[in-house]
């Protein structure tokens, strides 16, 4: 008897915990709506100049070192892209960015995998807002998928629609294996003379995984580069730039 009173016990506490989860991902849900509703709303507001002071006050804040994106800004502005294709959506704070300095009539193609260990994907509750940044008649396409499977590039060169890349930005796997893969793949589309960026590209705490400076100081010979690093001894972010 006692033992069929503490299964009934622990079966109902089961179910609390599992309504009270699922009350905590709704509520976060509605949350994150609301905060992707306010940048939307704030949109419409936006001064010229201010786009950095906007993404860095939104839920689409950069995972960037302000000074460095910042820098690679000025690049990408200088060389007004037609086609920016993007591995790595995460927050959509360097999207947002690159469309408010591309051209006018630019296509920006964004990749992001769900649930990946670096960045780890968006909900489709922001997919709107992320649509919402081009500006004029520009073209946003985002796919959510696996940059290194077959099926994604498919649909990237897709999207493309035999336009070659003039700004690549590579912020997706940083295991070594993963972000040689994106630059190899990717890069045979970027035009001649054209430029890709790789994010991460300062030494990491062993401990998080991050392997990009190791192929960064591979590949960064092969060309002509800068390396935007605001404090070498940082421990994170840092941005490597190749002119292909």
């Amino acid at each position: 008897m006692r033992l069929q009173i503490i299964d009934r016990l622990a079966s109902t506490a089961e179910g609390r915990t599992r309504t009270v989860l699922k009350t905590d991902k709704f509520l976060h849900y509605l949350r994150s709506l609301k905060k992707c509703w306010k940048c939307w709303r704030d949109l419409g507001h936006l001064q010229d100049g201010k786009e950095l002071d906007f993404a860095y006050k939104h839920v689409i804040l950069p995972m960037q070192v302000r000074s460095e994106i910042e820098r690679l800004l000025e690049i990408v502005q200088d060389a007004n892209p037609n086609t920016i294709l993007e591995i790595g959506t995460a927050t959509g704070g360097t999207l947002f960015l690159f469309c408010r300095h591309a051209s006018e009539n630019s296509l920006i193609v964004s990749i992001d995998l769900r649930k990946g260990r670096f960045g780890h994907g968006y909900p489709a509750a922001k997919i709107p807002l992320y649509k919402s940044f081009a500006c004029k008649q520009q073209k946003i396409t985002l796919i959510r998928g696996d940059s290194h499977r077959e099926e994604t590039r498919r649909r990237a060169k897709e999207a493309l629609n035999g336009r070659s890349i003039d700004f690549l930005f590579i912020d997706g796997d940083h295991t070594y294996e993963g972000v040689k893969a994106d630059f190899e793949a990717y890069s045979k589309f970027v035009t001649p003379g054209g430029i890709v960026a790789f994010h991460d590209i300062a030494e990491h705490p062993p401990h998080v995984g991050c392997e990009v400076s190791r192929y960064w100081n591979e590949v960064k010979s092969r060309y002509h580069h800068t390396e935007l690093v605001e404090n070498p001894l940082q421990g994170w972010a840092g941005i490597g730039v190749l002119y292909l």
